[in-house]
């Protein structure tokens, strides 16, 4: 839950941050924007009473991920901000909160994944119009997102990705319990969730038009932290 509030603060400031760069005649667009930084605030809220629920302390940060989480902040150009963080990170997230859905330990936990989930698809569903329609208009769109992602590659090339902390919680989440079959089970699980993730992200590159080669190099430097 730490990690899901550390992340959902980043998807929130990002758009926070254009909608004032947002000239009011374009009012859907404002609106847009200001829906996304609401359904952020109230991950963020849900996601933070349910890490409290049965401690008094939230989890741990990383070093990686706070730097991560910061290259998606320092993006100054719209496009490519919606890039890294709707279709990319956002995607990615959908798999996650999918997966939380399934192997939650309680139904309050998958009914708050699902309506997250719900929540990022919007998102994940804007981000991609909006590229789409970039792309149609300017082919060249295509070198400026991929450059964008190599660029951010190796900006985190020294961190060390996932917090282990994280991977570690989402195999007992699936495994349900500690015995040693079952903890197995989960750590398969674990790497079938990245591996959906991946395939997910190469599925939404092809459909902005890259080659089915060129979206698998694009997504394989997504960024270890998933978002």
């Amino acid at each position: 839950m730490t990690y899901l509030i550390e992340n959902e603060n980043a998807a929130l400031l990002v758009p926070a941050r254009f909608i004032a760069q947002v000239h009011p005649h374009f009012r859907e667009v404002m609106q847009l924007l200001a829906i996304q930084v609401a359904d952020e605030a109230r991950h963020v809220e849900v996601f933070t009473r349910r890490a409290l629920l049965k401690s008094g302390d939230l989890g741990l940060s990383t070093v990686g991920g706070q730097t991560s989480l910061k290259t998606l902040l320092e993006e100054p150009d719209f496009t490519l901000a919606s890039f890294l963080l709707s279709v990319l990170g956002e995607g990615t997230f959908l798999n996650l909160l999918w997966f939380l859905q399934e192997h939650a330990p309680d139904p309050v936990t998958r009914r708050v994944a699902q309506l997250a989930a719900q929540d990022e698809a919007r998102h994940v569903a804007f981000g991609m119009a909006h590229l789409q329609y970039q792309i149609s208009k300017d082919a060249s769109t295509l070198g400026r997102l991929a450059a964008a992602v190599d660029r951010r590659h190796q900006a985190l090339s020294h961190t060390a990705g996932l917090n282990d902390e994280v991977f570690d919680a989402l195999i007992l989440l699936a495994a349900g319990n500690w015995s040693p079959s079952t903890i197995a089970k989960g750590f398969s699980k674990a790497e079938k969730l990245k591996e959906d993730m991946g395939a997910d992200r190469q599925a939404r590159l092809i459909k902005l038009g890259f080659q089915g080669h060129e979206a698998a190099a694009v997504s394989a430097l997504h960024t270890r932290n998933f978002m």
